[in-house]
Formats: structure tokens, C-alpha cells, sequence
């Protein structure tokens, strides 16, 4: 069997573990069993010739035959799709652009960013989805999304380690913040010292792909007590208006804070920073994807100088 004989389904379910990074979540997406999802890995891997996924105890990682195959897989995939709008009578969607962003992203610089390109280039489409970054990566490397907003933290590790690298952009630095209710001791000051966190509860949710806690102050020399889990950032907010703990929050975040809720900056310790970032893999960006780049800088200067 040569790699010619390989399927349009095989490429797309192979396409989808390599964004997904598990065959359990790629089975889910693709409303397929993980056996049905390992029989086309598997007879991708024999039309290859190599092995295109290196099985790890947390999932899956490309080998370097398995991004030769994504790389193109997601192109033939594009061209097949492309074809069968046009044989539709759709129109084309050269002016689409697929971008991911983290989920506070969607609370000011996306909704501003994307009213302002409807405004300047009222042609082209945003297909957009939320993610979290390591699985917003995952989606450049995979073809299925052009642009993607990113969160990095302290000590502000490379992305990933694959070839050829990202390129990314720094839109802004964001000072981390304390959301905290109002008739917290500890709310009735400009600013909480960070030894008085210590024994407080926290709402936090796992980041993915590390062992950080998102809601809980960095570097506490303590184990964290979570007295609730919660991943939507606004549902962790109504949680702390309603006296259930702390949590923290980008500075982007405070004008968005529900009635009962105070943010304010810890003092003592590192500062905790966090960068915004613009990735992509494509060079040079296609126009229309060059133009929403354009408008997601734009706006993150306006919100940063506006916060400041």
C-alpha cells in the first residue's frame, strides 16, 4: 500500500488527533469510537511507511513523518473543501480567516478587534473558537485555524518545540490581578499584601497542559484550599460576588467585574505578568488574515493605553 492510496477520511481523522492531541478527544469530536480513530491512525501509518504519532501517557505527539503528513493533509483537506463549495455553488471563502483565542480575549480586544475590521474591511469573514493555548497550538500545527490569541505566563517558556517554530507577537504585558468580594476584610484597601492570601479559598480551574492553577495567586507557600472549580471566567466573578472565595484575573477583566466584586493588585512577591500574543505558522500571512492581525493590534493598543 502506498501513501497515495491514502483516505480523505483517514487525513481527516488524522488531522483532528493532531489538533485534539488524544484519540479519545478526537474520537469525541468526530462522533467516532477511539477504535474507529486508532483503525484509520493505523492504516495512515501503513500507507506512510513510519510511524506518525509517538504514544505518550498524556497523548499523543507528532513524529517528524506525522508533520510532513499534517502539514499537507491540511492543505488537501482545504482544496477538497474549496472544490466541493464551489461544485455547491457557495461562495469562495478566500476572504475567511480561522482564528482561536484563549477565553479572556473574548471579553474586550476580540468583540473591538472584530467590529473594527467589519468597519475597514467589511468582505472578509472571522470564523473564530475559543481554546485553551496549548490546544490552540495544537490547531496552527494542524492547519485549522490561520491566527490564534494567546496567554503566556512567567517564565514565559516557547510555545512548543516543534519545526518550523511560531511566530508570534506580543500585543501586551497585563498586570494579574485579585478579584475579591467587597465585604472581604481584606477588600476594604487599595491593594492586598500577599501574605494575607495565605489560608483564604480560592475559585480556580486546571490549566491545560501544566500543572497551573488559573484563579490562584501565583507562588502562594502553601497548598491552595479550591472551594470551587469553574472554567468560565464570569461564572468565576458571580461566584466571588457571591462571598465564595478569591480568584484572580487579567486587568482586562476589571471592567467587565459584576456589582460585589473588587480587583486590586497584591503587593509583595514577583509581579505576576501576562503576555497577550498573535500566532501564526503561514508566512507571509494571506491578505485577509493580515488585515484582522492589523485590526487585534490596533485594538490592543487602545485597551492597554485605556487601562493603564
Amino acid at each position: 500500500m502506498s501513501f497515495s492510496d491514502a483516505s480523505l477520511t483517514a487525513l481527516r481523522v488524522f488531522r483532528e488527533v493532531a489538533e485534539r492531541g488524544t484519540l479519545t478527544a478526537a474520537a469525541t469530536a468526530l462522533g467516532y469510537t477511539q477504535s474507529a480513530v486508532s483503525r484509520q491512525i493505523a492504516t495512515l501509518e501503513r500507507a506512510a511507511g513510519a510511524p506518525l504519532l509517538e504514544r505518550r501517557h498524556d497523548g499523543v505527539r507528532l513524529t517528524a513523518a506525522g508533520r510532513v503528513v499534517v502539514h499537507r493533509a491540511a492543505t488537501v483537506i482545504d482544496q477538497i473543501d474549496a472544490t466541493a463549495r464551489e461544485l455547491a455553488g457557495l461562495p469562495d471563502e478566500r476572504g475567511t480567516v480561522r482564528l482561536g483565542w484563549f477565553t479572556s480575549a473574548g471579553t474586550g480586544l476580540l468583540p473591538r478587534a472584530l467590529a473594527e475590521l467589519r468597519r475597514t474591511h467589511p468582505a472578509i469573514t472571522v470564523i473564530s473558537r475559543e481554546g485553551s493555548t496549548p490546544a490552540l497550538v495544537r490547531s496552527l500545527r494542524a492547519g485549522t485555524v490561520d491566527l490564534a490569541l494567546l496567554a503566556s505566563a512567567p517564565p514565559y517558556r516557547p510555545l512548543d518545540d516543534e519545526s518550523p517554530p511560531l511566530r508570534l507577537r506580543t500585543l501586551a504585558e497585563r498586570s494579574l490581578l485579585l478579584a475579591l468580594p467587597a465585604a472581604h476584610p481584606l477588600a476594604a484597601g487599595d491593594a492586598v499584601d500577599v501574605d494575607d492570601l495565605r489560608g483564604q479559598s480560592w475559585i480556580a480551574s486546571a490549566n491545560s497542559g501544566d500543572d497551573r492553577l488559573l484563579g490562584v495567586w501565583p507562588g502562594l507557600d502553601e497548598r491552595p484550599r479550591i472551594a470551587h472549580t469553574a472554567r468560565d471566567w464570569l461564572a468565576k466573578l458571580h461566584l466571588v460576588a457571591a462571598g465564595c472565595g478569591l480568584t484572580t484575573v487579567p486587568a482586562s477583566l476589571a471592567a467587565v467585574a459584576p456589582d460585589g466584586v473588587r480587583v486590586l493588585p497584591v503587593r509583595g512577591g514577583p509581579q505576576e505578568r501576562r503576555r497577550l500574543l498573535l500566532a501564526w505558522l503561514r508566512h507571509p500571512l494571506p491578505e485577509p488574515a493580515a488585515r484582522l492581525a492589523d485590526a487585534l493590534r490596533g485594538q490592543s493598543w487602545i485597551i492597554q493605553a485605556e487601562t493603564r
